[in-house]
């Protein structure tokens, strides 16, 4: 069976407004222009989507901080290395509940990164 490509799994659709933080991957930008993504390497309002790269616990603190940013049905996915001891998809997840968010689904980004979603409840939209 054939895997779904990496934009597909994060939903991305081309003119959807999504701002990456630190993610260190030329690659995966250049795959969010070909999507046709309105694509920010900085925090914006009315994001629909937050890509987050997190490789330490103070990174992921950042996950606090990301909701005014984000459209009330818009996603915050966390990327972090597979295997780490410091930032894993455990650590985001809980820094998601921190910040008043809830996960609701994992994927692979890379051969040594995951992503985990993270959503605003839809108890508050």
């Amino acid at each position: 069976m054939e895997e779904r490509p990496l934009l597909d799994k994060l939903g991305v659709k081309p003119g959807m407004r999504v701002s990456v933080l630190r993610v260190d991957a030329p690659w995966f930008l250049e795959l969010l222009r070909e999507r046709g993504a309105d694509l920010s390497l900085r925090r914006r309002r009315g994001s629909d989507l937050v890509i987050l790269g997190a490789e330490t616990a103070a990174q992921l603190g950042d996950v606090a901080g990301i909701e005014p940013y984000l459209r009330r049905d818009g996603a915050v996915w966390v990327i972090t290395r597979k295997g780490s001891k410091e930032a894993n998809q455990n650590h985001a997840m809980r820094a998601g509940l921190d910040a008043g968010l809830v996960d609701n689904k994992i994927a692979a980004f890379s051969d040594t990164h995951s992503a985990i979603r993270l959503v605003i409840p839809v108890a508050r939209r």
